[in-house]
């Protein structure tokens, strides 16, 4: 669902795919190729919220700030599922594991990678390039090149989404019967951990 509020009125680029079980909300700019997942609720009531292109925003996920405050989630930036991110800007390229949370004023520079469930406290600025896990939020080591290339392909999977959702996402009655013919998807995409084991 997409709400005006008090005037303003969310802009979402027609390539992009915001999810109907989604609520994007007010002062919300939605760039190409991004995707909303259902249960995302991106709030720009209080201050503007920019998504740059090939941003996706998955399932479950909170995107707000305190009034006055205004963010964007930079190109290809990837907010896996239950994240919170609360006034906080999101750097080119990074990756917010499932369920972190950032808080107000946090900079989470190019090409980082957060950890599932780690908590960015409030002004915190990360480096770019930077592993980053833990509660709070601790710098481990650099992303390689090798970690920023499995994360971008995960991406790139993101910003195929949005198309094959407006190709063949439809509401269904569901079936009954398991069909004979059942296929199961193809493996397209390793884990890290199995991409990186020896």
């Amino acid at each position: 669902m997409v709400y005006s509020f008090k005037g303003y009125t969310p802009v979402v680029h027609k390539t992009s795919f915001v999810h109907p079980l989604a609520a994007v909300t007010g002062n919300v700019i939605i760039g190409r190729d991004c995707y909303i997942g259902p249960g995302a609720a991106i709030r720009g009531d209080w201050g503007q919220i920019i998504l740059e292109d090939g941003v996706n925003v998955q399932e479950n996920c909170t995107v707000h700030m305190f009034p006055g405050k205004s963010i964007t989630l930079k190109e290809s930036a990837h907010v896996g599922h239950g994240a919170i991110i609360h006034g906080a800007n999101l750097g080119r390229n990074c990756l917010i594991g499932m369920n972190a949370v950032i808080m107000d004023d946090a900079e989470i520079g190019d090409e980082s990678i957060i950890g599932a469930m780690t908590f960015v406290k409030a002004d915190t600025k990360i480096p770019e390039r930077s592993l980053v896990v833990g509660n709070p939020a601790k710098v481990v080591k650099q992303v390689s090149d090798e970690m920023i290339e499995w994360k971008t392909k995960g991406t790139q999977l993101y910003q195929r989404l949005p198309q094959e959702c407006h190709e063949t996402l439809r509401e269904v009655e569901p079936l009954r019967e398991v069909p004979e013919n059942m296929k199961v998807q193809d493996d397209i995409y390793k884990t890290l951990r199995e991409t990186f084991k020896k």
